[in-house]
């Protein structure tokens, strides 16, 4: 038995969670409203303030689907109520951000500024010019925009130089130690 999956989702009395034919659940909060599709085949059980996720048998896939499953939902339940947020760092000598209109716009040691815009479902803050925090109700799509603002300039190994988390770690490498002869 999955240990994620038999876990229950316990719903806030802020949240309502309806499961519609064919495992579409909407939920709804005080941040918001998600729907998903889940597997067709995952039983899904509301009682109360509960939701239970339950498997038809012990084949490989459902096994597999069982946790997954039960992941996404507590994530829906959680981002509704709650929200999530990813916070980076711009580090290095120019390197900065700023948010102008609904675009954010960094210069990141390149020849041309970057343009990002903010898509549907996200907000972006910018509090200082080393600092980007990005705001959603949907884990996945805050989660993937914050990589693909890091992915214009990651963090390079030698000076740190680049756009990083701020819980992420650099591991440093010593640059050239070697003298002229």
């Amino acid at each position: 038995m999955s240990r994620i999956g038999k876990k229950p989702v316990i719903v806030p009395a802020n949240v309502t969670v309806a499961i519609a034919d064919n495992n579409v659940v909407t939920v709804k909060g005080p941040k918001g409203e998600l729907t998903y599709g889940f597997h067709p085949d995952m039983i899904l059980k509301q009682e109360g303030n509960v939701v239970t996720v339950e498997r038809p048998d012990e084949e490989h896939l459902h096994k597999s689907l069982h946790g997954l499953t039960r992941t996404l939902l507590s994530n829906m339940v959680e981002g509704v109520e709650k929200g999530y947020s990813k916070e980076l760092e711009v580090n290095g000598t120019g390197y900065r951000a700023e948010k102008k209109g609904n675009q954010l716009v960094m210069r990141l040691g390149y020849s041309h500024e970057v343009f990002m815009d903010e898509i549907p479902g996200i907000t972006i803050e910018v509090p200082a010019p080393n600092k980007i925090i990005i705001r959603g109700i949907d884990k996945q799509v805050v989660g993937q925009f914050a990589a693909e603002v890091r992915g214009k300039r990651p963090p390079e190994p030698y000076k740190g130089k680049g756009i990083k988390y701020t819980t992420e770690v650099i591991r440093r490498k010593a640059g050239k130690t070697g003298g002229k002869k």
